[in-house]
């Protein structure tokens, strides 16, 4: 009797040890991932704000968004205003999966943040729907995550330039543009320029169709760290122009290739560090 009741016990007790490893498998497969890195889905987001207004909207933004985003697993990655449109207000958010997006996306548009505050930000945007859905071009170019801004360390707010070279490819044709365009990037690192990720159009269908993103790909995007202005017209800005022509000449692009300047927001990640 005495040798079944022990029996029993140890059952019971290996019963409810895989009941609970099970548990906390399922808790851990369905909880926002902390990582800060490994992100496969990028939405580059340009916004149209109205006249005057965005510098406010810039400071509601990075008031309440960035740490909702990353409490469900995506990332703000960078916040910035285009220097050539006074209007423009860009960021770069990131998930880890396409499956991520979606989930994220509803648990963050259908939450209490956005709830209270979405009028206030609305309010103020004029365009939203020039957005580009993109992947990193392999797995070492994907997007860079640095640390958040230190709002005591770091007073100034975020420092430096960020470039983005927008090239409209013709179908079939990112591959080859790429290796023919590896030069160029290779030109920029080695005047000084960070580079902060090389990402393409990821070809999916909109799972999240509340959140539209262009199909009039293929794109790659180029994205560039600089100090400063000296740094942007001194030795960026020739290498780019000269690359300008070459890379039109491959006959792979289908436009001229968009340069957009931006200035990091006072949190934006993406930012020249020391």
């Amino acid at each position: 009797m005495r040798f079944l009741i022990g029996l029993l016990t140890v059952v019971a007790a290996c019963h409810l040890t895989v009941a609970q490893s099970a548990q906390s498998t399922s808790k851990a497969s369905t909880e926002p991932s902390a990582r800060l890195d490994d992100f496969q889905v990028i939405e580059f987001r340009r916004y149209i704000i109205k006249e005057g207004e965005r510098e406010h909207f810039a400071q509601f933004f990075e008031s309440f968004f960035p740490e909702a985003f990353q409490q469900l697993g995506a990332i703000a990655a960078g916040s910035f205003f285009e220097r050539k449109n006074p209007s423009g207000f860009t960021w770069i958010r990131g998930f880890h999966t396409i499956e991520d997006r979606a989930i994220a996306n509803a648990e963050f548009y259908y939450g209490l943040v956005w709830k209270e505050h979405k009028k206030t930000v609305n309010d103020r945007i004029v365009d939203s729907d020039n957005v580009l859905l993109l992947r990193p071009l392999s797995s070492d170019r994907g997007i860079t995550i640095l640390p958040a801004v230190d709002l005591i360390t770091d007073a100034d707010g975020a420092q430096g330039i960020v470039v983005a070279e927008i090239f409209a490819i013709k179908a079939n044709s990112v591959e080859a543009f790429a290796n023919a365009a590896e030069p160029t990037f290779a030109g920029y690192r080695a005047a000084g320029v960070r580079e902060a990720g090389v990402l393409v159009t990821l070809d999916v269908l909109n799972n999240y169709p509340q959140l539209p993103f262009r199909t009039d790909g293929p794109y790659l995007v180029w994205l560039g760290i600089l100090k400063d202005n000296q740094m942007l017209e001194n030795d960026f800005n020739p290498l780019a122009e000269r690359s300008r022509q070459s890379l039109s000449a491959t006959g792979l692009i289908r436009a001229t290739p968009e340069l957009v300047v931006l200035d990091p927001t006072h949190r934006s990640r993406l930012r020249w560090l020391p």
